[in-house]
């Protein structure tokens, strides 16, 4: 270039104003994602109440006074207190079931399966060993009904680990069969004329609040929900504190890299679907010894599928899941305070709601968290 060309480009360079350096969008830190990801369950809830107002509206009620009526009975009294929490343990249970799965990339959908062979053999060996001493038939009560929840779970998550079998379709065809397989052992169990079993022995009863806590007489609350805030404590440590939980997050997130990394994958597919079979036959705790002392044909009422939902919104963290079963429950028991005010149905279009505003919210967080990344 000559010294002519060069004197003109260093004249242009000191005309031409420079332009500013361009700020890079800021991302969202940590703590900002996961504000944003317990926010959108929050705003689920209120969006769905919203929508509930208008059902409310149009059948000619004040949703106010509803709303007011509703909170009232649910929390105004130790009694509604005491339903509400009683309602809600063995929701913690399977919601933490299905949260564990979900965790190892699993789709448990046969919680109230397993939740019903873990209650019956509860009941058939508290009823079998009641001359057996309670330091040794409760724990072995609450075992008998974890381990036969978790065998149950074994068949799926063996299919799934050998054969690549889904476990969707699997663990759904297991529930028909744990109930049908319930009714047919009825016929030698259950008692005369009846659909439940034998009565357990004394020793493998679990204390209801009322025995200590005067102020929740009559209510059927009972210790089984120390038991399931444990389990979330427990799944909580197994999850971000055991090279375990490391293991079944790895595989979770990306079950190709987790295996390039050197984790066994069928072998930790299984394991967390029976881990996940044993906290859902703990629901046998709740009902068996501590409420009717026996166990009962019907009495689960879903309650392995609402933990799917239960788990979804709590995002399948462990103090996620025990806040969504609260809510779970103390919508369940508002809507038998305000069934003469409105349609029971209510409350199943505002668990219908939540569920798709909360998936809804959830999948438009993630995009816009992807997009600022």
């Amino acid at each position: 270039m000559t010294e002519p060309a060069r004197e003109t480009q260093r004249e242009t360079q000191r005309e031409s104003p420079r332009e500013p350096p361009r700020e890079p969008p800021r991302e969202p830190g940590p703590a900002s994602a996961a504000l944003l990801q317990a926010v959108g369950p929050l705003v689920a809830v209120a969006l769905a109440l919203v929508v509930g107002a208008g059902f409310i509206a149009a059948v000619g009620k004040n949703p106010f006074a509803v709303y007011a009526h509703m909170a009232s009975g649910v929390f105004g009294n130790a009694y509604g207190i005491g339903q509400v929490l009683f309602r809600a343990t063995p929701l913690i249970f399977t919601g933490l079931a299905v949260a564990l799965a979900f965790r190892a990339g699993l789709f448990n959908i046969g919680a109230e399966g397993q939740l019903v062979i873990g209650a019956f053999t509860a009941g058939v060996v508290g009823a079998a060993g009641k001359a057996l001493p309670g330091v040794i038939l409760l724990p072995l009560t609450l075992l008998s009904g974890m381990a036969a929840a978790a065998l149950w779970a074994l068949p799926p998550a063996l299919l799934k680990a050998k054969l690549g079998a889904h476990e969707v379709i699997n663990t759904i065809m297991m529930n028909f069969i744990a109930l049908a397989l319930v009714q047919y052992l009825g016929h030698f169990a259950f008692v005369h004329a009846t659909v439940h079993t034998a009565e357990i022995g004394a020793g493998a009863r679990i204390a209801r609040f009322e025995s200590f806590l005067p102020g929740f007489r009559g209510s059927p609350l009972n210790l089984s929900l120390v038991l399931a805030l444990a389990c979330a404590v427990f799944v909580g440590w197994l999850l971000w504190r055991t090279k375990f939980g490391y293991e079944l997050r790895a595989v979770g997130l990306s079950p190709t890299a987790a295996e390039y990394a050197g984790i066994d994958v069928p072998r930790t597919w299984t394991l967390a679907l029976c881990l996940s079979g044993a906290l859902a036959g703990l629901v046998g705790a709740n009902f068996v010894q501590g409420y009717k002392g026996y166990f009962e044909s019907g009495f689960s009422a879903g309650i392995g599928f609402l933990g799917i939902a239960v788990a979804l919104l709590g995002r399948n963290n462990p103090v996620g899941v025990v806040i969504a079963a609260l809510f779970f429950a103390a919508l369940g028991y508002g809507g038998l305070v305000i069934n003469t005010e409105v349609p029971k149905e209510l409350v199943e279009i505002l668990q219908a709601i939540v569920i798709l505003f909360a998936i809804t919210l959830h999948v438009v967080i993630e995009r816009w968290l992807r997009r600022r990344t």
